[in-house]
């Protein structure tokens, strides 16, 4: 009875979530930068955006900022360097929470609260069963 009330047979299914949530988020990262990359003049106004926002060398910081994002992105999706991967997109995040978001009310906060969990828990988890990183165990 205790083992239907906690649901505890939904534990084996952790390393298929994790792995949909990897996917997913990779999937996001690398599609929500792609313009930035393709597309010269959308560099150009993520550049402006962090200059409204007071970034230091936003010049240096737009690129530095979407070619991680695309990276991380593709780790994530295939599971390679994940611990890695997630660090290095929580402190993305972190980093655009304290500059653009930290004056927002909890709605508008949410998207980038939710990336940095989601990277924390990466980067504490690995790439779980179904990765690469288990691949090179």
């Amino acid at each position: 009875m205790k083992k239907l009330l906690l649901l505890e047979p939904l534990a084996g299914a952790q390393d298929f979530t994790l792995l949909i949530t990897r996917a997913l988020t990779g999937a996001f990262l690398m599609w929500g930068t792609w313009d930035n990359i393709a597309d010269p003049a959308r560099m150009t106004e993520f550049v402006e955006f962090l200059r409204a926002f007071n970034f230091s060398a936003p010049e240096l910081m737009a690129p530095l900022s979407v070619w991680f994002q695309f990276g991380c992105g593709a780790l994530l999706l295939f599971g390679f360097l994940t611990r890695w991967a997630g660090l290095i997109m929580a402190f993305n995040f972190i980093v655009g929470f304290l500059m653009v978001h930290l004056a927002d009310d909890f709605r508008a906060q949410f998207p980038a609260l939710i990336l940095i969990a989601v990277n924390l828990h990466f980067a504490a988890m690995g790439g779980g069963k179904f990765s690469l990183d288990r691949l090179m165990r």
